[in-house]
């Protein structure tokens, strides 16, 4: 009995749609980086970069479950002494929804050359609207 393993020229990506209107936050990051990573193909070879790409609409409308809206922040540092800066989430997700989306799911993937690769994948909007309409996306719901 031999295993398979898949060839990076021998991957097909396909373009998938998910409407993020009423999903949690870190469920709709975990399911989106699974997809990125080609988790969900019975071809997944961890060394390949296998995945699909994933459009994500409706970004704004994102859920948070318990007292996450108010308590959550997004913490940098500028490098400077005391230069320690927290974004409350409820002000964030008013100015770029899309960067809240997109931070939650890289922080699931690998943090490897591939996975820059993998994020790179992935387009996310705020609104209904998305710009890869010539690549025919396939809409897909998750069972979250």
């Amino acid at each position: 009995m031999k295993s398979y393993m898949e060839k990076k020229e021998a991957v097909s990506r396909n373009w998938y749609v998910i409407d993020a209107k009423g999903l949690p936050l870190g469920r709709l990051a975990s399911s989106v980086a699974s997809i990125l990573r080609g988790k969900n193909k019975p071809t997944f070879t961890p060394h390949v970069d296998g995945g699909d790409f994933v459009i994500v609409v409706n970004c704004a409308d994102v859920l948070l479950t318990g007292k996450k809206v108010e308590q959550k922040e997004y913490v940098y540092h500028t490098g400077y002494p005391g230069g320690r800066k927290a974004i409350p989430y409820s002000k964030l997700m008013k100015t770029d929804p899309e960067f809240v989306v997109k931070k939650a799911v890289k922080g699931m993937l690998p943090k490897t050359t591939l996975g820059r690769k993998m994020i790179k994948r992935l387009f996310v909007y705020a609104g209904p609207e998305h710009k890869q309409e010539a690549q025919k996306p396939q809409v897909l719901t998750l069972d979250i």
